[in-house]
């Protein structure tokens, strides 16, 4: 099956700038119930995702937990734990299961490196108990 099939595209999702600030990203993932947000520079990249753990601990060991302090840091500055994939377009369904068990979502590009979307672990995970519930039932 096709991944494009499950792509949220770019147009329909929030995602943020290196050049956002930790408060930025903060309020932003408040108002969106958000625990990872993609971010992609200004030619269109992916450029990795941050989450609410990249910030918390930014926030306690280089902020003194001070939050007014993240009015100065940029997102392309706060160390990310844990390096999210993207895939290609074209990647096969299976190459997205052995990454959703540890991302939230699946970023995706194009042929140029593009970030052009995401795929949710949910649709994923729905996907595959789908084909589980048929091959069940036909026994």
């Amino acid at each position: 099956m096709n991944i494009a099939f499950f792509l949220i595209p770019k147009s329909e999702i929030v995602y943020l700038s290196p050049e956002c600030t930790m408060r930025q990203a903060l309020e932003r993932m408040e108002y969106h119930r958000y625990s990872a947000v993609p971010i992609i520079d200004k030619e269109g990249k992916y450029f990795g995702t941050i989450t609410e753990g990249d910030l918390l601990w930014q926030l306690k060991n280089s902020l003194n937990g001070k939050l007014e302090n993240t009015e100065k840091v940029l997102l392309k500055d706060v160390p990310r734990r844990i390096k999210n994939k993207p895939v290609r377009i074209d990647a096969r369904l299976q190459d997205l299961l052995s990454l959703a068990i540890f991302q939230n979502f699946v970023p995706v590009v194009d042929d140029y490196d593009t970030f052009i979307g995401i795929i949710r672990r949910r649709e994923i995970i729905e996907y595959y108990a789908g084909c589980l519930l048929e091959n069940k039932s036909d026994h």
